[in-house]
């Protein structure tokens, strides 16, 4: 694994998230916090590797609906759970069993927002991925509808995946890195079939798409109902994926446009080439987004259960 030092990353590419969050946030009011959400993942992982997906899944669908603040959590007939896009979020069980051992060790101190974000952060390490620490310090939101959920399809144009990235304060670099936690990620068929099978109407597949991955896709929505969004090491954190998209190899066709469209495909080419290089990129990436529009201070709340507001 790869240490970095994550509070010199935040000084020059995030300032404000440091008057906001800090490293060691529960240090005092709950020092045995990141060793229980660690210890956790760490079990979780040894059941089901596609852990690390899915926690990253449900971190950037977090984050990029009213900022990290665990709105995503909430039950109820119309919070963000229940939009379209966050059907297949999955590991809510997982964030229970974190925020009850934690509740019974410090109660109502440790935020469901930052349960997450240190889930995520061990699952990546424990998938081959960097290990670093990251700023915590977030509060609970106290608004959840689905009305507010507007995030991007599979189709959405390289210019657009982009301009979602920038309106949050992040960059092209964290754009096409964020996007590389592809590399363990899964992708329902219904996702791509029409790339495998009529691309656009034309009755042919999408001809950006390696003739042989086509007929491997194929073959497994035959017989599963998703597919490895990296096909080469489809479990390991690690830059095959961007190396798969520059042999046409992209499953999704966001993924593959990343390759070729002028604003990114530089970037798809250094991590391509260089898997420490992605990997701090990552980690830059994964802070700011942490920091997106964050609650800290007395705004929000520390909820005692993360499926419910106080």
């Amino acid at each position: 694994m790869v240490k970095f030092s994550s509070l010199l990353v935040l000084f020059f590419i995030f300032p404000i998230a440091l008057a906001q969050l800090r490293v060691g946030f529960y240090s005092q009011s709950c020092p045995q916090a990141e060793t229980i959400v660690r210890n956790l993942v760490r079990q979780r992982f040894g059941v089901d590797q596609t852990v690390t997906a899915a926690l990253l899944r449900m971190h950037f669908h977090d984050c990029f609906v009213r900022g990290c603040d665990a709105s995503l959590l909430i039950d109820s007939t119309n919070s963000e759970k229940t939009a379209g896009p966050n059907g297949s979020v999955r590991e809510f069980d997982l964030i229970d069993r974190i925020k009850a051992q934690l509740e019974a060790a410090c109660p109502s101190t440790v935020s469901c927002a930052d349960i997450i974000t240190l889930a995520t952060r061990d699952s990546v390490a424990l998938a081959g991925g960097p290990s670093y620490s990251i700023p915590t310090g977030r509060r609970d939101g106290l608004v959840s509808n689905n009305v507010d959920v507007a995030l991007p399809g599979p189709t959405i144009s390289v210019a657009g995946a982009v301009s979602l990235f920038t309106n949050k304060g992040m960059n092209v670099f964290d754009a096409v890195a964020l996007i590389g936690a592809h590399t363990v990620g899964q992708g329902n068929c219904g996702l791509f079939n029409d790339r495998i099978t009529n691309f656009q109407g034309t009755g042919r597949p999408d001809p950006s798409m390696d003739p042989a991955l086509v007929s491997s896709l194929r073959n497994t929505c035959r017989n599963s109902a998703s597919a490895a969004l990296d096909q080469s090491t489809p479990l390991r954190f690690d830059n095959q994926f961007f190396k798969q998209l520059r042999k046409r190899r992209g499953v999704l066709q966001v993924d593959q446009r990343l390759a070729t469209d002028r604003q990114t495909r530089g970037v798809v080419a250094r991590y391509a080439n260089n898997n420490a290089f992605f990997k701090r990129q990552f980690v830059r990436s994964m802070i700011k987004m942490g920091a997106v529009d964050v609650l800290t201070g007395r705004a929000g709340e520390i909820r005692r259960n993360c499926r419910r507001f106080n």
